[in-house]
């Protein structure tokens, strides 16, 4: 077991100074003989490893009375702290306030917000929770990186508890401005707990301005040219920080994964049909209806492409207790089973619906050989799908991305075709733009792309908002508050 330092503010003696400890709401524990995990997980267990780190949070698990107290496994070079929750707990904090009320909020879905005061409070209570077992686990050299919406007051929590380390914030999803973000009941309070962070990371320009707009009109707090807010004594710096992916390790992935039995059945079975991709959680903030309506349309527009295209849609179900999740998986059953009967063939079906998961390995194989990923949410912080796309492609042949402007990663993926998933017919005419495009314009626009996931990847990510971080502690050691 690890070491406890004694208190939030300083103890630690018995370890090594300079340690990481990632905090986020859900800890998947690598198992042996598993397959890696995606990028940003091997990422943060590559520099928590580096610096003998720890991953704090829920485990996954529920039980009637859980222990107070965090256990611990060590797997890879990275010791774990888990938390179970009880089945209260996961209901108001997690499938309640997190995803029922701060998930369509920050994606702009007021309509679907669901605010209701008892899962507010079960929400703050878990993160206090989440405090009191962290706080003492805390060194005084250690940096805290905290993940995500649903841990947004934990580090106003460890303040509580007299914590000074420095404490970094990424938020992985959109954030909206106050015209949105101030429909929350106690929006300004849920603020105020975010500058008891150092540094609070997103992903866009967008998202730095929505969040700036916030501070000035929830807050009345001046945001300085450098992203600095200065509130109650504190400088909390606001900076931008795009997550990429392992992009080599996918690319050669992808590679592998085209030669083997999977991929190769599906190629087999589209009969030399184009193949368009699309694959992601199922969630109303995909854009998934929309995108099955833009599909149909192109078949009903452009009738040469019947019988010579084939969409597959993979949407791994999510959140089953959320009614609005529910609603949605029912509709595309609907859009799936109507465009099949308008449109099919006896040896032909225009849309392939999997509504599970595909095993990341098969899927990257699979994007290989698509020759179009239709990427196209509502609302996306980055979207991962669309670079991961790109870097599978074959450079000597590659196919098409066509990406929603709504999503983060289409500030920079200059090589997509952008269109936006309201349009039903804009998104007919891209797709028949990307399925009749020449090869050297295919090969140009990938070329731009991978420059890009090159430059930013996962690992680099990590290294930069780390140093950003690391940078501010610095500072505050030369300058006391």
């Amino acid at each position: 077991m690890l070491p406890r330092a004694g208190d939030g503010g300083g103890g630690g003696a018995q370890r090594a100074a300079g340690r990481l400890v990632v905090v986020s709401n859900r800890v998947a524990v690598p198992k042996r003989g598993e397959p890696s995990a995606g990028g940003l997980a091997v990422a943060l267990r590559d520099v928590m490893a580096a610096t003998r780190g720890l991953w704090f949070g829920w485990s996954g698990e529920t039980q009637p009375a859980p222990d107070a107290a965090a256990r611990f496994r060590r797997a890879g070079g990275v010791e774990y702290a888990l938390l179970d929750l009880s089945p209260a707990e996961l209901r108001g904090f997690y499938a309640g306030f997190a995803n029922a009320t701060l998930w369509p909020l920050f994606h702009f879905r007021l309509g679907l917000v669901r605010y209701d005061r008892a899962e507010a409070e079960m929400y703050r209570a878990v993160n206090r929770r989440y405090a009191d077992a962290l706080a003492p686990l805390l060194g005084a050299d250690d940096m805290v990186w905290i993940h995500d919406y649903q841990l947004i007051p934990l580090a106003e929590e460890l303040r509580a508890r007299g914590c000074r380390q420095r404490i970094g914030f990424f938020l992985h999803i959109p954030f909206p401005p106050w015209a949105v973000f101030g429909a929350l009941p106690g929006a300004a309070g849920l603020l105020r707990a975010l500058l008891a962070h150092d540094l609070i990371g997103v992903q866009t320009a967008r998202d730095a301005e929505g969040l700036k707009d916030c501070l000035r009109q929830g807050l009345g707090l001046p945001v300085g040219a450098d992203g600095v807010a200065k509130a109650g004594g504190r400088r909390v710096r606001i900076a931008v920080h795009p997550v990429g992916i392992d992009t080599a390790g996918f690319a050669r992935l992808a590679a592998r994964a085209a030669k083997r039995e999977e991929a190769q059945r599906l190629a087999a079975s589209l009969g030399g049909r184009a193949l368009v991709i699309g694959a992601e959680r199922l969630d109303y903030t995909k854009g998934l209806p929309e995108r099955m309506k833009g599909f149909a349309e192109l078949l009903r527009r452009f009738p040469e492409h019947r019988d010579r295209v084939t969409f597959l849609q993979v949407a791994a179900r999510s959140r089953g207790e959320v009614e609005s999740y529910r609603d949605l998986r029912r509709e595309l059953d609907s859009l799936a089973g109507r465009i099949n009967g308008d449109f099919a063939e006896f040896d032909w079906t225009p849309v392939r619906y999997v509504a599970r998961s595909i095993a990341r390995d098969t899927l990257a194989g699979f994007f290989r050989l698509a020759r179009v990923g239709l990427v196209t949410p509502l609302s996306d912080g980055m979207n991962l799908v669309a670079k991961e796309y790109v870097a599978a492609q074959d450079a000597d042949d590659p196919g098409v991305l066509v990406l929603s402007p709504f999503a983060g990663a289409a500030e920079a993926m200059s090589g997509a075709i952008l269109v936006n998933p309201l349009d039903a017919d804009a998104m007919a005419e891209a797709l028949r733009d990307a399925l009749a495009m020449p090869l050297d314009e295919r090969r140009a626009r990938h070329a731009a792309m991978m420059d890009h996931l090159h430059a930013v990847t996962a690992s680099g990510w990590a290294e930069r908002f780390l140093a950003d971080l690391a940078l501010l502690r610095r500072e505050a050691t030369r300058s006391p508050r």
